[in-house]
């Protein structure tokens, strides 16, 4: 149990981190660290907590960004450029702030002797375009330069590397997750998951990017936020890489789109278009290792969290 802690939280508007104060703002003292650029914290039944302080910042600011995480004992670093259309737009801001934004909240963290943890959130990207069961060993695939998709993976892979680097040499306590897939209640942006069920409960068409026969599992962020827990609490979780997800919640993205829409009992028409780039036919973790160090299991399953999603939406 985490108790009387100072927590640094970048990207801390995001919904991940949103669930995770949930689980540490009544004993903790929580910092957000966000440029709002997404937004699920200031709706949140959080955003007027005694414990919480936001301040409104950008990781690429290195000098706002080292003073404001002065204190911290733990370091969650959740901010990034992520979303396909995004990065399409804006490859050179999705490098920089992935690559310079970790660069440099790492750096903060050496500087203010960060001594419990510092998190690192990566991404399952950079395991290509086919990764079945991979595990936190197998290679990584920078893949052909240019193509967006790999502009997003290779910036999130070299954060990765020098967090391992400033565990090596400065022995800052890191740990860096994998996400495959999150999704759930507040999230923001272009997560298929939530784009089809915000569409199924409003019987408006759901457009499939290729064929639909790409293949995920999909991780509920209830379960995602417990594994981060574990990470936060282990000894042994300092100095690994994680990959965070369920492996029993596989499924096409088509199938996907007929589940969403079955479990809502919506009549949307289920249309596709050409993909916008590159795409991930196949992304299943291993998860052998989250149950093995850290005794993580993913608890919720797809129509489970799908409904438990959808629920939220239509709270708004």
């Amino acid at each position: 149990m985490i108790k009387n802690k100072r927590i640094f939280i970048t990207g801390g508007a995001g919904f991940i981190a949103n669930t995770l104060i949930s689980n540490l703002i009544e004993e903790n003292t929580i910092i957000v660290f966000d440029n709002f650029h997404r937004d699920t914290i200031s709706n949140s039944i959080f955003a007027k907590h005694k414990n919480l302080t936001i301040i409104k910042g950008d990781v690429l600011d290195k000098e706002l960004l080292t003073k404001s995480m002065e204190g911290a004992e733990i370091v969650v670093h959740a901010a990034g450029i992520a979303g396909i259309d995004t990065v399409i737009k804006d490859p050179v801001k999705t490098m920089t702030v992935n690559m310079i934004g970790t660069a440099n909240a790492l750096e903060a963290a050496r500087i203010n002797q960060v001594s419990d943890r510092f998190i690192d959130f990566s991404t399952s990207e950079i395991f290509g375009s086919m990764a079945f069961k991979s595990t936190e060993k197998d290679e990584t695939v920078s893949g052909s330069a240019g193509e967006a998709r790999w502009t997003y993976a290779v910036s999130k892979l070299a954060g990765e590397h020098l967090t391992h680097a400033y565990h090596a040499q400065y022995k800052l306590p890191t740990v860096t997750v994998r996400p495959f897939n999150v999704y759930g209640p507040g999230q923001t942006g272009e997560g298929a998951m939530q784009i089809f069920i915000k569409k199924a409960l409003k019987n408006e068409e759901i457009f499939i990017n290729g064929d639909g026969s790409q293949i995920r599992a999909w991780c509920y962020v209830d379960d995602f936020v417990d594994c981060l827990m574990r990470c936060l609490e282990n000894p042994k979780a300092v100095g690994e890489s994680f990959n965070l997800g369920n492996a029993r919640a596989v499924i096409t993205t088509l199938g996907l789109a007929q589940t969403v829409c079955r479990v809502l009992n919506s009549k949307s028409e289920i249309k596709f278009r050409d993909q916008l780039s590159a795409d991930i036919e196949l992304r299943i973790p291993s998860v052998k290792k989250t149950e093995e160090l850290l005794g993580f299991k993913a608890k919720v399953d797809l129509e489970e969290g799908i409904i438990r999603t959808a629920e939220y939406f239509k709270s708004l």
